[in-house]
């Protein structure tokens, strides 16, 4: 079996050859055309030939985030133009009356309301075709009232918007986001007409470049974790949103397995960003809806929680002269000051070097200059940077675990990305937790996570009925249940005793349950999954005790005094405190 998986980061461009149990590693520079770096990363490592080839990206991601999707039109149920600018009545931030939230992707002009209205129960007033106007957009989201339970007014309109604009890319409600509550659903809706151009855009050229190099098509990482063909995933860009840290997740809940844990904490720490996420009897946590970029998400996606805090995060001082790390990062051109490659701002990786616990070399030909990151840091204290930066990574894994009702101390840290091993014994004993799992590919997990991963398609279907007249539900997957009278609903899984779980789990989570209350099932959510081929990996084998600074493939770990640990079968470095 020769599996192979690449995963373009905003500073370095990882991929993984697994041949066999055999494990090969390449990193390479991210390119501006990112195309070009995943077919470099390919050629660095002179493939001949793959069974598996799987891809993970943060095309959509940065295009959100920094607002270069399509232009783009709302399409809607005549009366509800202002949908998108009202949104629901929650403030920006609880506690910042002034703050705002984002301005919205599309403008009031181009929002549109089309004569028609379907009710509860079905038609209330004809659908009217002519009173829609005319157009003038790259990408176009209907959304109409109701369509999650009744579907006809909306593809009946979205044939029409798609026949008379061929050109534009049309994505109606129903296709990505079925569910009730109208603004979520028009949000996720709009996000994904918005973002669809630029990830179809990038995937062709991806395919165009893998072709010419002889490579096969991908198939691509989706935030819930599980890849899908290029096709699918250049049609409904919003489903690759978190592409890339989904990988990080899956290859560290793979090690943990592999080492013995089923409770662990992922720890992702690249060039620009820090991902986390709670891996709980052995699968990784999921949630129905996510806030990115400040729109709401109504997807099933990896709970991935994000901070701006890597090695490349720039260091500055604040008007009150505190050290504050991050969310600007130096990327990968210019990089960090130790680079050399024109980067005078101190980052956290100019730190660590400064403090000895980095090779005079990096992977990808990179050699780091000591006398110019002490030069960029100047008369700050690199002890005090990263003590800057660990706290706030100890609030993000605090925030999938112990606001989550999960205690961190029955769960390994499992650290990787470039950055990762640096930190992770340190953010552990912070959080009183005893072991921390470092892979022997530490510096490109997502991209072994990526040949692990499951061909995965995800499907929910709305009720909001009586649980009682339901009727017969699938075997498996997830129910979001609520008491009657509840705004919000609770998930659990599908099976025996339905009622019942969910009353233990209103206790669990609110600490009181109502066995008198009747039960209202929202939505069912179920997948289907088409298993990866199973992957063995093997490392070297040897043992470490701190202070010691230790290369890895791809990224370097430093065991701080107190610590020490040797690697498992699988090459993983298991390091706990020593008494």
């Amino acid at each position: 079996m020769r599996a192979l998986g690449i995963d373009v980061g905003g500073t370095f461009t990882d991929a993984v050859l697994v041949v066999d149990g055999k494990v090969r590693t390449v990193k390479v520079p991210t390119a501006a055309r990112q195309e070009e770096s995943v077919v470099a990363a390919a050629a660095a490592l002179g493939i001949d030939g793959v069974d598996r080839f799987t891809h993970g990206t943060t095309i959509a991601t940065n295009a959100l985030l920094e607002r270069r999707g399509a232009r783009t039109t709302f399409v809607t149920t005549a009366g509800f133009e202002h949908l998108l600018h009202l949104r629901r009545q929650t403030r920006a931030h609880l506690y910042r009356p002034c703050a705002e939230h984002a301005p919205p992707l599309v403008p009031l002009d181009r929002c549109i309301g089309v004569r028609g209205r379907i009710g509860p129960a079905g038609e209330l007033v004809p659908l009217e075709l002519d009173s829609l106007p005319e157009l003038d957009a790259e990408a176009v989201a209907v959304c109409l009232l109701f369509a999650f339970r009744d579907t006809e007014h909306e593809e009946t309109l979205a044939a029409e918007i798609r026949s008379r604009y061929p050109s534009a890319h049309v994505v109606a409600s129903r296709e990505v986001a079925p569910e009730f509550r109208e603004y979520e659903r028009a949000s996720t809706t709009v996000v994904d007409a918005y973002l669809g151009p630029v990830l179809a855009g990038y995937l062709g050229a991806l395919s165009d470049a893998c072709r010419k190099s002889g490579l096969q098509e991908p198939l691509v990482m989706r935030s819930s974790g599980g890849v899908t063909t290029l096709d699918e995933a250049a049609t409904h860009a919003a489903f690759a949103l978190l592409s890339g840290p989904a990988a990080g997740v899956v290859g560290a809940a793979r090690i943990a397995a592999l080492a013995g844990f089923d409770n662990a904490l992922s720890f992702d720490m690249g060039g620009t960003s820090t991902d986390v996420c709670a891996v709980v009897d052995g699968v990784a946590r999921r949630e129905h809806e996510r806030d990115v970029g400040g729109f709401p998400i109504r997807l099933p996606t990896l709970a991935v929680h994000t901070v701006g805090a890597g090695g490349g995060s720039i260091v500055w001082l604040d008007e009150g002269g505190a050290i504050r790390v991050g969310p600007e990062s130096a990327g990968a051109t210019p990089g960090p000051a130790c680079y050399g490659r024109g980067g005078v701002r101190a980052t956290v990786t100019d730190a660590n070097l400064v403090l000895g616990r980095l090779p005079k070399s990096l992977p990808g030909g990179i050699e780091l200059d000591t006398k110019a990151a002490t030069t960029a840091l100047g008369e700050l204290d690199p002890e005090a940077v990263l003590d800057v930066v660990n706290a706030e990574m100890v609030r993000a894994l605090r925030v999938v675990s112990v606001e989550q009702g999960l205690d961190p101390r029955d769960f390994a840290l499992v650290a990787f990305g470039g950055a990762g091993p640096l930190h992770g014994c340190a953010l552990a004993e912070e959080l009183g937790m005893a072991t921390v799992l470092v892979p022997a590919a530490a510096g490109v997990l997502s991209a072994l996570g990526l040949v692990a991963a499951d061909e995965r398609r995800d499907f929910v279907r709305s009720y909001v009925i009586a649980l009682e007249d339901a009727g017969e539900l699938p075997g498996q997957g997830e129910a979001d249940i609520r008491y009657a009278g509840q705004s919000f609903e609770l998930t659990v899984p599908l099976g025996a005793g339905l009622a019942e779980r969910f009353h233990e789990a209103h206790a669990h989570r609110y600490g009181y349950a109502d066995h008198d209350r009747a039960l209202e099932l929202v939505a069912v959510r179920t997948a289907e999954v088409r298993p990866a081929p199973p992957v063995l990996v093997e490392g070297p084998m040897y043992a470490a005790r701190g202070p010691q600074a230790l290369a890895l493939e791809g990224a370097t770990a430093w065991i701080p005094a107190g610590w020490s640990g040797e690697t498992d079968s699988h090459g993983t470095l298991v390091l706990r405190q020593t008494p």
